[in-house]
């Protein structure tokens, strides 16, 4: 079965990530300098300090590390100990900067804002993807990043163990109550089979000079919905806010009429009900809590002296 693409640490996120940069730049500069900073510390000052976590977690985000300094333009070498993925252990640290303090300093924020809240993201999925462990589904993310963050927030989830939904609109067909809503003519909604039957011939054709993309999911809010769209064949078809019983007959449903669609469910996922739902034989969990509930994980700056102790 054919899946969204992974978010990686490829171009795409590297321009995303440094637009975000230089936001933050223009946020904390705003085209002046750092005032306190430059009061205090001489130009020349050399120092160094290590990327500590406070507490348990799940590394995401030491990969964007190099695209932040350059952004910055910052006189600092760095240094990391993990790969993005990898289990965090409070006090150990993850990365060693080495530089001007004066850019230490000002860069000190943005770095932590951008790593805090990656590793916050990849720490709350793997819960979630923890707790399935063993049953035929995937813990999938939504659109419901934060706005500029879609990408970043994406590859923190795949740091996290979990896959990645659609990137956006352009991604992938997914039709929506919405759609059927107003696709029909004459104020009646266009039936659930009909939608999928026009998005599947619309898939991989030509709109002007642009392809159609190849994945085909459409919603339904009901089992007579599902009866009705399961033989056209979707890719994915997403049973939105089921309830544990129908999401069982949705199951049993979608064996008996067409096993090469997959079920997605969506809708009231949290940690505390996605192993029940994994219980069912569904396929794909997807769940907005995995970026809109996160909270960020605490990370600090462990300042030590570079100097060379044998010059005195």
């Amino acid at each position: 079965m054919q899946d969204y693409a992974t978010v990686t640490a490829d171009a795409a996120l590297e321009n995303d990530v440094r637009l975000l940069v230089r936001l933050a730049i223009a946020e904390d500069l705003a085209g002046a300098i750092d005032w306190t900073t430059v009061c205090m510390i001489d130009d020349d000052v050399d120092g160094g300090c290590q990327i500590t976590p406070r507490g348990d977690g799940i590394c995401a985000g030491l990969a964007i590390l190099p695209w932040i300094i350059d952004e910055f333009d910052a006189d600092l070498q760095s240094e990391v100990f993990l790969r993005d993925g990898e289990p965090l252990v409070p006090g150990k640290p993850i990365a060693k900067l080495r530089g001007n303090v004066r850019d230490l300093l000002t860069s000190e924020r943005t770095i932590l804002n951008l790593l805090s809240r990656t590793c916050g993201v990849a720490t709350l999925v793997r819960q979630y993807v923890d707790a399935i462990e063993g049953s035929s589904a995937h813990v999938y993310d939504t659109r419901k990043t934060t706005l500029g963050w879609r990408l970043l927030e994406k590859y923190a989830v795949a740091c996290g163990g979990g896959r990645n939904h659609r990137r956006g609109l352009y991604d992938g067909f997914l039709i929506k109550d919405n759609h059927l809503q107003l696709g029909g003519n004459d104020g009646v909604p266009m039936p659930a089979s009909e939608a999928a039957r026009k998005a599947i011939q619309w898939r991989g054709g030509q709109v002007e000079h642009l392809t159609a993309p190849s994945m085909v999911e459409i919603e339904v809010d009901s089992l007579d919905q599902l009866r009705d769209v399961l033989p056209t064949g979707p890719d994915i078809v997403l049973i939105d806010n089921f309830s544990l019983e129908d999401i069982r007959s949705a199951v049993q449903m979608r064996n008996q009429i067409n096993t090469a669609v997959e079920l997605e469910v969506s809708g009231n996922v949290k940690l505390d009900t996605i192993v029940e739902i994994a219980k069912t034989g569904v396929e794909r969990i997807s769940s907005g809590a995995l970026t809109h509930q996160a909270t960020w994980l605490d990370l600090g700056f462990d300042w030590f002296d570079t100097r060379d102790k044998t010059e005195s």
